[in-house]
This record gives structure tokens, sequence and C-alpha cells, in this order.
């Protein structure tokens, strides 16, 4: 499809999904020179992709200005007066995406859906006879999008999507040279997917004794936790609602490991090729949402036979003990950062 000059990329949320889409787009352009590429998405994540080259990026504010079927068609002519687009590649695949995708298509334009394999992640979570097997990763199907595009893309050679930038100078003054930075992030969207905080603040405190802990959080009630914690334990800065989202990007950057659950900050610190230590409980890394680039071997979980037992954890705990991670002791965590 050598005559395609500019793809639409949709993907509204989430943000560990979102960033999933950046390496890809970046290996789609370096290896396609003649394609320049429009992302909508929510306006928040704009910084995720101020870096690429050739790729431009779209607010879509989807709870006001194009909230329902009349804000998502105001979207669309928006799009459609500002740019002239040779596909639609949507790499989200769900009502509003559908939607967008609907109004091109009915104008005349190629498009392309992902195929989220439903059925195969079913198998792979379901309480029976399970088809335990890697899935493919939402990497490669986001792939393979474009190539249902006719545009060629290989994402074989793992590479570092950003270098480190330069740390805000407000958080320089508060962390002692000479130190690791580890940044930690206790919190998930679902509660399945989070380690108990108690133990988390146990592995936290004895990380801070020799590094520098930076804690990482989004929402009130994360910023509120995370404050205490850093005005309990000693070596600890909360970064949670204090910086913009481009700052702790370059806070990420320039981490020596981030501590993460299966949730965003795995996929933002796997941008700067930063090494993560997850912790995975009612889910696992086979269905596919592991960070880019990153080596299994940091992974931290248990081996259950009910695990996994939902794709995006938001299924509550059948066994109603949650040990895939009551079972995993802080000396796990701890171990493996001390490995790296």
């Amino acid at each position: 499809m050598h005559s395609q000059k500019h793809i639409l990329v949709i993907r509204f949320s989430a943000m560990g999904d979102v960033a999933m889409t950046v390496p890809v787009i970046k290996n789609l352009l370096e290896q396609n020179p003649h394609l320049e590429v429009t992302v909508v998405s929510n306006a928040f994540f704009a910084p995720l992709f101020s870096g690429l080259e050739r790729c431009h990026f779209h607010p879509a504010e989807l709870k006001t200005v194009h909230k329902g079927i009349g804000g998502i068609y105001k979207l669309f002519r928006e799009l459609a007066n500002r740019n002239r687009f040779d596909a639609i590649a949507d790499l989200h695949g769900v009502l509003r995406s559908s939607l967008l995708r609907t109004f091109f298509k009915l104008g005349g334009h190629k498009t392309a859906v992902i195929d989220k394999g439903r059925q195969e992640k079913a198998a792979l979570t379901r309480k029976e006879k399970k088809v335990f097997k890697q899935l493919t990763t939402s990497h490669e199907r986001y792939a393979a999008v474009f190539r249902q595009l006719g545009v060629s893309i290989s994402l074989s050679a793992v590479q570092t999507v950003y270098e480190k930038k330069s740390l805000p100078v407000s958080i320089q003054t508060q962390l002692p040279q000479n130190k690791r930075l580890i940044g930690v992030a206790p919190f998930a969207q679902h509660a399945e997917k989070m380690y108990p905080l108690e133990k988390m603040k146990a592995v936290v405190k004895t990380l801070a004794a020799s590094n520098n802990v930076l804690l990482f959080g989004g929402g009130a009630e994360e910023a509120f936790v995370l404050q205490q914690w850093a005005g309990e334990i000693a070596g600890t800065v909360n970064v949670a609602g204090k910086f913009s989202f481009a700052d702790e990007l370059s806070i990420i950057s320039n981490l020596n490991v981030m501590i993460s659950m299966d949730s965003a900050n795995m996929h933002l610190a796997s941008l700067f090729n930063v090494p993560v230590v997850s912790i995975w409980g009612a889910t696992h890394h086979y269905a596919g949402f592991y960070g880019w680039g990153q080596d299994e071997n940091n992974i931290v979980s248990v081996d259950l036979s009910c695990r996994p037992c939902s794709v995006f954890g938001n299924k509550p705990c059948w066994r109603g003990d949650h040990a895939c991670m009551q079972r995993i002791d802080e000396s796990m965590i701890i171990q493996k950062i001390d490995g790296l």
C-alpha cells in the first residue's frame, strides 16, 4: 500500500493499553518512512506520543465535548476537516471507536479493527480445563491491524522507544546522590491485581534503607496513602499528584528499576527501557499484556491452578483468600531487585 500516506489510529483508553501502542507506532513509522500517523485518544495521554516523528495527536474529550453519539460525530468532523486520511486503524474495538470508525468507513475510507482474541483469553482464564499457553501479545495484535491495511511492520527487534529525559529540578533537590532510584507503584485499577498494601509498605521500608524510593500512583486517595508513607519512611518521595504527566514520564525515565503491578506504570517504564519487577496475582502475562522488551525473569508470582482467573483482574477471587498475592513473600520482591 505504497500510495497510503496518513493513517488515523484510534485508541481511547486505558493508560497501559494506550502506552502499549507507542512502541508499535514507532516501529511502524521507522519501517515505513512514507507514512504519517495521527493518534486520537484521551487528551491526558498526549505526552506519550510527543517524541515520535511524523506522529500527530488529536485530543478526545469523551466526558464533555465528544460525549455520546453526537460527540463522536463531532470528533469525526473535527478529524475529517483537518486531515486527509487514507485509512483508519481501530486499536480499541469498543462502541465509541467502532462508531468513529464507521463514520469514516461510510465516507469511503479503508478501515481495520483489532482482534482481541476473546475466545482464547476465555480459555486461558476459565476455572476448569484451562488452555494454559502464551497468547498473542497486545503489541502484535496492534501490529496486525496495520498489516490488515496493507502496511508492513515487524516487531521482532526489541528497541528502546524513548531516551532518558532530564529530571525536574524540584525533585532533584529531594534525592541524595549516589543511590539507586527505585520507583514503586503499588496500586492497580482492580483490587485483585494489587499486592497487599501492608506487605508492599514493608518492601518500601526495606528498600528505602539504602535506596531512593519514589512512590507513584494516580487519584486523590492513592496520593493520600503514598503521602502518608513518605511521611513515615525516610528515603521515600511521593510523586503522586505533584507533577504533570509529562514530568512523571521524565522521572520514570531516570529510574534504575520500577516495581509495579500488572498496571500502567509497567508500560510507562518500558518505554524508557527501565527494568520492571512486576507482581502478578489474578492476571497472567500469558494473556498478552506484558511490558515492551521486559525480561520475564523479573516477574514475581506464585504458581496456582486457579491462575489466571481473569484477563483484567476485575473478577473477585473465587477462592476467597487471594492466595495468588498473599503467598508472595516480601523477600521474593527484594531478591528480584537485588538480582538487578
